[in-house]
């Protein structure tokens, strides 16, 4: 026996031998609830109920538990093939009513409880951080109540941490800073939001969600309009810009609604506040307007910054554009994401998307192409290949050009496969590229633009560019 393990086995008699505690019985029931997961599982369960990191954080938890536990019990425990340690010494009381009969190294029990805490941690550190305790808890149990070393505990916690880790390569954690933008610009301090119009979409966001409340009471003399059959969000603010009243617009709402604001904004030359009250927010998000208050203090300080816009046609948009299924794939990803996560959520929108979709035949840029998915990013977009989240810059002045092309052998099952190992930008199907301009012409007749999660007008010809930059509210020190 080498001298590690002689240490080892000293450590767990030492252990073996502390006075009785009322502890003993309570880590004695900690250690049987943890069995096979299920301490981990209800906690995923209920973290699960809550939107945003929490659920992100249960989400990967659970899928990294699920991963250690297949590791350790069915891969490395039987290539290390360490028997239990001797439980004759132990005392009674402690010992556990079923004792296992696998063998132990590591643990089973520790690698699940780091698995589900870092992986939970990695979304919400709050979160990771009140746990990381109940997590040491677990596996300090498992040796107070004999049927492991304290080495086993050890490795298995490592074990368990390494694998959450490691879900980074298929499933990015979006950076909890902002995307760079351009020089802070001074917009119009409207104290209590005078001068600013703002067009709701009560139809965006969670059900049980009313934006005009939060903007009546942050900004109480703001002037509030709702969108409706007759007059949508262009219409609003158009009609607002024109009559000379305004000093700003404002919009809350999708992305959608953000992107027909914007293009009210542009054309009158007038600075726009954005109100995170969609569904995704994902160019409020990437600006760094997470909440209506975070939009609230730029407008009452003047606080604003420079972003790109894109523009299809003459049409501008914030996000992304595309032709082909992205559209419906991320559609389907989105709505699928609760249940299984967004990693293997993307890898079955991309199977059935791809299973049922027709290839189109483009010239992109005089190049002629044949592809499954063109996706063009206003700025460009991380992480790279069929899963684009988000952007570390929106001021780089460039369009982010991705394509899945459809004259390779195999492409949609080199696709699928890509996106389920997190390579998918390493394949021969995939391709990309920056351009300040792109010009597309379809030689597969008339097709449809989508953009910002709007539907365009069909054509057989579209040039995407830049256009002047958007001012918009918000609080940034760069």
């Amino acid at each position: 026996m080498s001298n590690p393990r002689i240490w080892d086995a000293r450590l767990h008699a030492f252990i073996g031998r502390l006075p009785t505690t009322p502890a003993d019985r309570w880590l004695r029931r900690l250690s049987t609830f943890a069995n096979h997961g299920k301490l981990w599982l209800l906690l995923g369960l209920l973290l699960g109920l809550r939107k945003g990191p929490l659920r992100r954080g249960a989400i990967r938890g659970v899928g990294s538990q699920a991963v250690s536990s297949l590791l350790v019990n069915v891969v490395l425990k039987r290539y290390f093939g360490r028997v239990r340690p001797d439980l004759e010494n132990l005392q009674s009381h402690r010992r556990l009513r079923r004792e296992p009969g696998s063998l132990s190294f590591p643990s089973g029990h520790s690698s699940s409880a780091a698995a589900f805490v870092t992986g939970l941690a990695m979304e919400s550190p709050l979160a990771g951080a009140a746990l990381a305790p109940v997590a040491l808890g677990v596996g300090y149990s498992r040796v107070h109540v004999g049927v492991h070393y304290p080495g086993d505990v050890v490795a298995g916690l490592a074990v368990g941490s390494a694998v959450a880790v490691a879900t980074q390569h298929w499933w990015r954690i979006r950076p909890q800073e902002p995307a760079r933008v351009r020089t802070t610009y001074e917009a119009p301090a409207l104290p209590e939001g005078e001068g600013l119009v703002v067009a709701v979409n009560p139809s965006s966001g969670p059900d049980d969600y009313d934006p005009v409340a939060d903007i009546s009471r942050l900004l109480p003399r703001a002037e509030v309009l709702e969108i409706g059959q007759d007059a949508g969000v262009a219409e609003l603010l158009g009609e607002a810009a024109r009559s000379g009243r305004v000093k700003a617009l404002g919009v809350a709402g999708g992305d959608g609604s953000v992107a027909a604001a914007a293009a009210v904004a542009l054309e009158h030359g007038l600075p726009l506040a954005v109100i995170a009250a969609g569904t995704l927010n994902h160019f409020a998000r990437d600006v760094g307007l997470e909440t209506p208050q975070d939009t609230a203090d730029a407008v009452l300080s003047g606080s604003a910054v420079h972003v790109d816009v894109a523009d299809v046609n003459g049409t501008p948009f914030l996000n992304t554009a595309s032709i082909g299924g992205y559209p419906e794939m991320v559609r389907r990803r989105d709505r699928l994401s609760g249940r299984m996560g967004k990693w293997m959520a993307l890898t079955v929108a991309a199977a059935q998307v791809l299973r049922t979709g027709t290839p189109v035949s483009l010239v992109v840029n005089g190049q002629p192409l044949r592809v499954w998915i063109l996706f063009i990013g206003n700025g460009c977009y991380t992480p790279r290949g069929l899963a684009p989240a988000w952007r570390p810059r929106l001021e780089d002045g460039l369009l982010d050009v991705q394509y899945l092309r459809a004259d390779v052998r195999f492409s949609r099952t080199r696709a699928v496969l890509g996106a389920l190992l997190g390579v998918s930008d390493r394949g021969s199907a995939y391709a990309s590229f920056q351009a300040e301009e792109v010009r597309v012409v379809s030689r597969s007749g008339l097709k449809q633009v989508a953009y910002d999660g709007e539907m365009g007008e069909k054509a057989e010809q579209f040039v995407f560019s830049k256009r002047e930059a958007l001012t918009v509210y918000c609080c940034r020190t760069e």
